[in-house]
C-alpha cells in the first residue's frame, strides 16, 4: 500500500495529498512530527543517530494522522511511552534538505520531553535509529548559536557486532544541514520557552 501524506503551500496550508515518494521527488511541503528528550533538570539533551538504512530523518504525519499522532513514533522508534499531556510544544519550524535525487521539506511540529530515564531506557527500532547519545544542554545551545567548534556526545552505535560505546565530539557535517537553520531555530524555541 502506497503511503499518502498531506502536501502544503509555502503558508502552510493543506493543498491535496501525494505518496511519500513524489513528496521528496518533488520537493513538496509535508508535516512531521520531531520530539526532543532534555533530562528532568534541563541539564542534558538525548540526540538519535539516524539508521543508516533511513533516506529521511522525521516522523512523517501520514494523510490521516493528527499532530499528536505522531507520539506513535516515539513508542516505535526508541521504545519509550509518552503521554501528549507531558509535551511541551516548540511551535512549527519549517526545514528544508536538498540531495540529489531528494528534496525534503517540511512543517515539523516540534516538542519538548523531559525523560526521567537514561540512555539504558531506550529500546531502539534499529531500522530507524542507528544509536543514541546525550550532551550538555548549554552546550548544544553554544555549539547551534555558532559559538563553539564541536559537540561533545556520549551514548552508543548499533553495528554488526551489537554496541560501540561513544564518547566524541561532533561537527556541524555529522547533523542534517538543512537549508534554514532547523538547530538554530530549535535552540531558539527552547529559549522562548526558558528551556535554556
Amino acid at each position: 500500500m502506497v503511503e499518502k501524506l498531506k502536501i502544503f503551500n509555502l503558508e502552510h496550508q493543506q493543498i491535496g495529498t501525494a505518496s511519500r515518494d513524489d513528496v521528496h521527488h518533488k520537493g513538496l511541503w509535508h508535516e512531521t512530527f520531531h520530539c526532543w528528550f532534555v533530562s528532568e533538570d534541563l541539564t542534558r539533551i538525548f540526540i538519535q543517530y539516524r539508521s543508516e538504512k533511513k533516506r529521511d530523518f522525521a516522523g512523517h504525519l501520514t494523510e490521516d494522522e493528527t499532530v499528536l499522532d505522531g507520539i506513535r513514533e516515539v513508542k516505535e522508534e526508541l521504545g519509550v511511552e509518552v503521554a501528549a499531556n507531558e509535551l511541551i510544544s516548540l511551535g512549527v519550524i519549517d526545514t528544508s534538505y536538498v540531495s540529489p535525487g531528494f528534496v525534503d521539506r517540511e512543517f515539523c511540529h516540534v516538542f519538548l520531553y523531559k525523560f526521567a530515564g537514561n540512555l539504558a531506557d531506550f529500546r531502539l527500532q534499529e531500522e530507524e535509529v542507528g544509536g543514541m547519545v546525550t550532551a550538555d544542554l548549554q552546550a548544544f545551545r553554544t555549539f547551534f548559536k555558532g559559538e563553539s567548534d564541536g559537540l561533545r556526545v556520549e551514548g552508543f552505535k548499533l553495528c554488526d557486532a551489537g554496541i560501540e560505546i561513544v564518547n566524541e565530539v561532533l561537527g556541524m557535517r555529522q547533523f542534517t544541514l538543512e537549508e534554514n537553520n532547523y538547530y538554530g531555530k530549535l535552540v531558539s524555541a527552547m529559549e522562548l520557552r526558558g528551556i535554556l
